[in-house]
């Protein structure tokens, strides 16, 4: 090789560099394409693709890893698909579990269930028409809870079953809206009403035995979608725009809130992926002031802080 086209091969390669470097770099943003989408709920994979439920206009979409790609992923109206609030994947299952929510078109309220892979229609179980049908959590035994935000509940769906049941239903619950597993025997949840966090207690049968108010480091502000990062840790959404880590206490009596983002607008869902903590910006308030263009919606990311 002669000195010339090694000098040659040389610059090239730190001339490419950097841009492969840049290349990898993870998202911190992404701007969803259409309008009046009313992000409620987002939720992820472990290889990084996340999906997107819009209330504004009852679908799902999904966006590859690392893209800004947004395709629509389970169209309005498919398995009976109403307003769409909570999204969740459970990859053990296969399951998109999706909250479907009474609209101008239905009165009903359910739960969906659609293939992870294909997006097709699985099952449907229904939820009281007084209910409110919010997120999920998915327990070490497969069991679904369901968060019932307006007959302050959590219901629950055993694997191969057809029907809910009641877990747990107690004044405490009022308002529950996000929810998820600090290990596998409690179940904590929030109240977007009352600004709390509550430790629920399951017996061997899965149903909950006893509810806790949790003593939180800082008060909390409309607090809403909520996903597991561990063992009692939390990644929170605070509708008042901040994005936090949750960490319960040793004796589960308490929690540490620390700030991850803030300064976004109307903020109910998280998710976390690939190192990454997602939140979008839903601004719901909107709904109520048809006169006013709530813009473009975002979804943003910061790195995902180790214990």
């Amino acid at each position: 090789m002669t000195r010339h086209l090694c000098s040659t091969l040389l610059l090239l390669g730190a001339s490419l560099a950097p841009a492969a470097l840049h290349a990898a770099d993870p998202l911190t943003q992404i701007t969803l394409p259409g309008d009046h989408l009313y992000t409620e709920s987002i939720t992820s994979l472990k290889d990084g693709t996340l999906f997107i439920g819009s209330l504004g206009k009852g679908t799902v979409s999904r966006i590859p890893h690392n893209s800004t790609d947004v395709t629509v992923f389970i169209p309005a109206g498919t398995n009976g698909l109403n307003s769409v609030f909570g999204v969740y994947a459970d990859e053990k299952s296969n399951t998109l579990w999706v909250c479907s929510d009474k609209s101008d078109k239905s009165p009903d309220v359910a739960a969906k269930s659609f293939d992870l892979k294909t997006g097709a229609a699985k099952g449907s179980y229904p939820l009281s028409p007084a209910s409110f049908c919010n997120d999920f959590a998915v327990g070490p035994k497969g069991i679904v809870y369901i968060a019932d935000t307006s007959l302050a509940t959590v219901m629950m769906l055993r694997p191969g079953a057809t029907t809910l049941e009641v877990a747990i239903k107690d004044p405490l619950l009022e308002g529950i809206d996000g929810l998820g597993f600090g290990d596998k025997h409690t179940l904590y949840v929030n109240s977007v009403r009352k600004n709390k966090l509550l430790r629920v207690d399951l017996g061997p049968d899965g149903k909950g035995t006893r509810v806790t108010d949790l003593k939180l480091s800082r008060a909390i502000s409309r607090p809403d979608g909520m996903r597991a990062l561990g063992k009692n840790r939390f990644l929170l959404a605070e509708g008042d725009g901040h994005m936090d880590i949750v960490t319960i206490g040793a004796d589960k009596s308490s929690a540490e809130i620390t700030t991850l983002k803030d300064g976004m607008e109307l903020t109910p869902a998280v998710t976390a992926t690939k190192g990454m903590a997602w939140v979008a910006e839903g601004k719901l308030a909107y709904r109520n002031t048809p006169d006013k263009d709530p813009g473009a919606f975002h979804l943003y990311a910061v790195p995902l802080p180790k214990k």
